[in-house]
């Protein structure tokens, strides 16, 4: 895991002074990477590496993981090809072997070189092979051209701004800010935002002319045509799964558990995020068939015993006997270190769940020397496992007009206890139409509303979540956190065999006898069944509305009453219209939910950081 900085320029030359500053934009993450550093600039045109008189840089931060060596300092050189590369190849044994088959030679024993022969062996569709998390950039010396590509699931970021005839990209947007001719706000990326708490479900980002590079996607910039293109090299698989369900449920396990086995590969120690939640038990159970050595694991609680799983958590280290660190959240540390974990993120989010996130990371750093982390991240989206889910099968059974069976999943969710003991009003209102739900009259000019629930089926919306408006902000924020501590975090549930198998079973795969996640919980029968068969669904909770009543209250009220709010100032909001929604939320109105008022404020806090 690493961080990396680029620039291409199509025409004039990069100087000394160029190579200093984009040095120094490679440094600014040096967090990323505080193992070793390199940076090169390249004179396309004379083939020679050159810092005075080049056009293509390269820059670099390792964090090692795998061949702890100096041999994997970057950028790294092989059959013609430079690279910078952040993130993990977990097939990288296999690959290599393959590779050898083809009498490729190695020089290293890094995942690194693997991509470059990947490459030059199969070209950009190649990178289809590769099972893991990236972001990277080769530059290709005799085709004269720079291949930039990310990972399938947003895993790791990779961001660019293009200026002219000229292009930079980095590992984070606090790289590119400074090249900016004038930073600019987009406006109606914004009020998205505000409005739906959508952001990062596509290209772009609040920063204008900043943009995302697409998952499952590489960009291609071609020097020698002066063009830029884009080309998926990924994509789901379009064919149903059958076959009965002892067949399928032991493929699921197999391929989970080999998932887990890949993602320790690692030259350096590894633990793991422990929730109490059936998706972290999986993992970490998983985890310790194939290592000799116990895993330690993490976990954070809640003061308010409403929310905690501490009681799921002693029950699965007192089962396996594992090491495991628990920490607390107060509200003095969420106050203290929002504007630090805005800094790591550079741009905002929905809620306080990043801030006791980076908590969580910033403890394990501080009391143990773990540098790979596991965790459940993308269990709920592959899984079902969210309550929208239920309302969708249940709607896809009606309009089916397959009556018993939905009869029959909703008495035995009643009688399990289950779906239905997750209904809430304030969270089930996200699900239906916007006409139906309360307007937010604060917001002076609305965005075209985006449908995010609109899909054609089941499998339409769980794709739309790992793609779009899910997994992307949550693997934004860990990566971030994690990263903010040199540490990796590694997600077995998005191993894209896993993804793609889940996504083309069918929904009563998934989903059974009002029970979210069945295929999981029929599988791992190993594990305790006070955890397998848990009827509520907690996952990272914090008491948050508590907080927005009391603690945040008197911040809240005069941040909105203040003369330098921007979101006012910004023509984005009506302060007034603000306060008397969030006098209602104080009096308990169930239509408003908690994120409703923690976005608004964070959004503030955000722009009084970047644009006050």
């Amino acid at each position: 895991m690493c961080g990396i900085f680029g620039a291409v320029s199509f025409s004039e030359k990069f100087n000394a002074n160029d190579f200093a500053k984009f040095k120094k934009l490679t440094d600014l993450v040096s967090y990323r990477g505080p193992d070793a550093s390199d940076y090169k600039g390249f004179n396309s045109k004379e083939k020679s590496v050159d810092k005075n008189n080049f056009n293509i840089f390269f820059g670099h931060r390792r964090l090692a993981i795998i061949d702890l060596s100096d041999e994997g300092i970057q950028p790294l050189f092989s059959d013609n090809c430079w690279i910078i590369f952040n993130g993990e190849i977990f097939n990288y044994i296999e690959l290599r072997e393959e590779l050898k088959s083809r009498k490729c030679n190695f020089i290293t024993n890094t995942d690194t070189e693997v991509i470059i022969k990947i490459y030059q062996e199969f070209g950009e569709s190649g990178f289809d092979k590769l099972n893991g998390m990236w972001a990277f950039a080769i530059y290709d010396v005799e085709k004269n051209k720079v291949i930039l590509s990310r990972d399938r699931f947003s895993i790791k970021p990779l961001f660019f701004y293009r200026d002219k005839n000229k292009v930079f990209f980095s590992s984070e947007i606090k790289q590119l800010l400074p090249l900016l001719n004038k930073r600019e706000l987009d406006l109606e990326r914004m009020k998205i935002f505000l409005n739906q708490g959508l952001l990062d479900f596509d290209d772009q980002t609040l920063f204008r002319d900043i943009k995302r590079i697409k998952p499952k996607t590489n960009l291609i910039i071609d020097l020698s045509k002066n063009e830029i293109s884009e080309i998926k090299y990924w994509d789901y698989s379009n064919q149903l799964i059958e076959g009965s369900d002892e067949d399928l449920f032991t493929k699921f396990y197999e391929q989970f558990n080999d998932g887990v086995r890949i993602r320790l590969r690692s030259d350096v120690k590894v633990g793991s995020l422990l929730s109490g939640g059936l998706d972290s038990s999986a993992i970490t159970a998983a985890a310790l068939k194939f290592t000799s050595n116990s895993i330690e694991s993490f976990s954070i609680i809640s003061e308010d015993k409403k929310f905690s799983e501490e009681q799921f958590i002693d029950l699965f280290t007192s089962h396996y006997k594992i090491f495991n660190k628990k920490i607390s959240l107060n509200t003095n540390y969420l106050k203290n270190n929002i504007d630090i974990v805005l800094q790591h993120q550079d741009e905002p989010f929905n809620y306080f769940i990043p801030v006791a996130h980076y908590n969580l990371i910033n403890s394990l750093n501080e009391n143990s020397d773990i540098i790979v982390i596991l965790n459940g991240q993308g269990g709920d989206e592959v899984l079902l496992g969210y309550l929208r889910f239920y309302f969708f099968y249940w709607k896809k059974l009606l309009s089916e007009k397959k009556f018993f069976i939905l009869a029959k999943e909703l008495f035995l969710s009643l009688l399990n206890r289950t779906a239905i003991l997750q209904f809430r009003i304030n969270a089930a209102k996200r699900y239906l139409p916007q006409k139906l739900l309360n307007e937010k009259d604060f917001l002076v000019s609305k965005s075209e509303l985006i449908n995010v629930w609109h899909y054609e089926n089941i499998r339409q919306a769980q794709i739309n979540d790992i793609d779009y408006y899910s997994v992307p902000f949550l693997n934004r924020y860990e990566d971030r956190n994690s990263m903010a501590f040199s540490k990796e975090i590694r997600l077995p549930f998005l191993d894209h065999r896993l993804v793609d198998f889940l996504v083309n079973i069918t929904p009563d795969k998934k989903m059974r006898n009002g029970w979210s996640k069945y295929i999981l919980r029929k599988s791992f029968t190993e594990l305790p069944s006070e955890i397998r068969w848990r009827r509520d669904k907690k996952g990272f909770i914090l008491p948050e509305s508590n907080w927005l009543r009391t603690d945040f209250k008197e911040e809240i009220i005069n941040m909105f009453k203040s003369k330098n709010n921007l979101l006012a100032k910004m023509n984005l909001i009506n302060p007034d219209k603000f306060l008397n929604y969030y006098q209602k939320f104080l009096s308990g109105d169930k239509r408003i939910h908690n994120t409703d008022i923690s976005r608004i404020y964070i959004a503030e806090r955000w722009l009084q950081k970047y644009f006050g």
